[in-house]
């Protein structure tokens, strides 16, 4: 059974929260602060962990770098804070998603079996000769080819590693700093005119509407995700 970890110093919203997770066959662990998460992490394995950024005795950033450790389990945050700097800087850290309180019960819990996806050995495209399909284009991650209606797709070495880094995780965010250093290095963290420049080449080689894309997503403030 998935057990997840929810911390919150809330007690309406975690009994909400654990009364819908065990009514779907959930076990629930839950902590009010970040120290009983750490804890309870370390002793229970959470399969996912919902997260509050804002707890009585550290800020929610803490907790996911001191989960990020030891362990690659999905981290989703759950925050009133809606500012786009807090939400990069959680993701930045090591969270996996961000839903912004107040939030729908079903939104939550579909991000949270995506998360779960994700997760799953053999999900996603990390092997090198991983074949991507969608709908506009397919992507061969060994071959460094890119096919659209049968032809060969031309890139250049910056659009193709900024595609890859995108397609190597589906339907996952990926913030802009993640892609700055990433594709162009560590001391890039705040060019981000290079990502809408090359996002908009990609678009207009990929995608069958580039003014409205199905596959490379642009989250506002925050990054960027790629949906097969």
């Amino acid at each position: 059974m998935t057990r997840v970890l929810v911390v919150d110093d809330e007690p309406q919203l975690v009994r909400a929260l654990v009364i819908n997770l065990r009514a779907r066959h959930y076990d629930v662990d839950a902590a009010p602060d970040g120290a009983g998460a750490l804890r309870l992490a370390a002793t229970h394995h959470p399969d996912v962990v919902l997260l509050d950024l804002s707890l009585p005795d550290m800020d929610g950033a803490q907790v996911i770098r001191g989960l990020r450790g030891w362990t690659r389990v999905p981290i989703i945050v759950l925050s009133a804070r809606h500012a786009s700097k807090e939400k990069v800087q959680a993701l930045d850290a090591g969270a996996d998603d961000y839903v912004t309180k107040p939030f729908g019960m079903d939104e939550l819990l579909a991000r949270l079996r995506a998360a779960l996806r994700r997760a799953e050995p053999g999900s996603g495209a990390p092997a090198d000769q991983a074949v991507v399909v969608t709908e506009s284009f397919t992507v061969d991650l060994a071959a460094k080819k890119v096919r659209s209606n049968g032809a060969d797709v031309r890139l250049t070495p910056t659009e193709w590693h900024l595609l890859e880094v995108l397609v190597r995780n589906p339907g996952r965010l990926v913030t802009q700093t993640q892609l700055l250093q990433e594709v162009w290095g560590p001391t890039y963290r705040s060019e981000t005119n290079y990502l809408r420049v090359y996002l908009a080449q990609l678009r207009r080689k990929l995608e069958p509407d580039p003014s409205r894309p199905r596959h490379l997503i642009t989250e506002p403030g925050m990054g960027y995700r790629f949906e097969p």
